[in-house]
């Protein structure tokens, strides 16, 4: 068993060959396909069960937002935009080319460039694969766990929560902390202005009830989140005034 384990292992480690665009190192034991395929049928589901907004205004709105982020990806995808309506404060994107925003962000991302910095985070996830660095994640998780409880006698559902505390969420984190970055790439690339990410933010903190620590949880904390944001603005100010001087200045409303 030992030898088992010590070969899971180097597999896992020859498998992780990818590489994020911010350059981090990521275990993926899953195909771009597979995932597309994955977000698809996510998404028709969800548009099932949950009812799509009938306002067209505020559908095109938010469609004018996300065509102008997906855009720069340059892809050659149309991405599929929906709007949902529910009270959630909260919006996302999937493999296979699909955004969904709930009407209830829109009480908190006040602007056109605070919600733009929301589905240009949601985006950016799809852009470094972060779904399916996640499912991939949860493979290992759940195979470590196992082989640990048959190496040691030692219950498996502890070596899981070590494994969620210390592994799990700390990538989590990671992919949250690089979707902002990347987000504010894209939404400055795309003529909106990546300062309203970090007032978008101090909106989320007011709204916000209490939140666990950070450690424990799968997100960093909003002030983490502002100062990361706020070191990368010298970096995305200039590419937005300059997506401005090149004519992309979105009117989404």
């Amino acid at each position: 068993m030992r030898n088992f384990a010590l070969i899971f292992i180097v597999s896992l480690l020859v498998i992780s060959c990818a590489t994020s665009p911010l350059g981090r190192r990521q275990l993926m034991t899953v195909s771009a396909g597979q995932m597309d395929e994955m977000g698809v049928a996510s998404f028709t589901e969800l548009k099932q069960k949950t009812p799509v907004t009938k306002n067209a205004k505020t559908s095109a709105y938010v469609t004018c937002i996300s065509r102008a982020i997906t855009a720069e990806l340059n892809d050659g995808r149309v991405w599929e935009v929906q709007v949902f309506e529910d009270d959630q404060v909260n919006a996302f994107a999937l493999p296979g080319a699909k955004v969904g925003v709930y009407t209830g962000l829109l009480k908190v991302a006040k602007t056109q460039d605070q919600l733009a910095a929301v589905i240009g985070h949601e985006v950016a996830h799809v852009l470094a694969n972060h779904s399916g660095e996640r499912v991939s994640q949860q493979m290992a998780a759940q195979g470590l766990s196992q082989i640990g409880g048959a190496v040691t006698g030692v219950d498996p559902q502890l070596f899981g929560i070590a494994s969620n505390v210390f592994y799990t969420m700390p990538g989590s984190r990671a992919q949250e902390s690089e979707a902002d970055l990347l987000g504010l790439d894209l939404m400055a690339r795309a003529g909106f202005d990546p300062r309203q990410a970090v007032t978008l933010w101090q909106n989320m903190m007011t709204a916000g009830g209490q939140k666990p620590p950070e450690m424990l949880s799968t997100h960093p904390s909003d002030s983490t989140r502002i100062d990361q944001l706020q070191a990368r603005m010298p970096k995305d100010l200039p590419v937005y005034e300059a997506a401005r001087a090149g004519g992309k200045k979105p009117k989404c409303g």
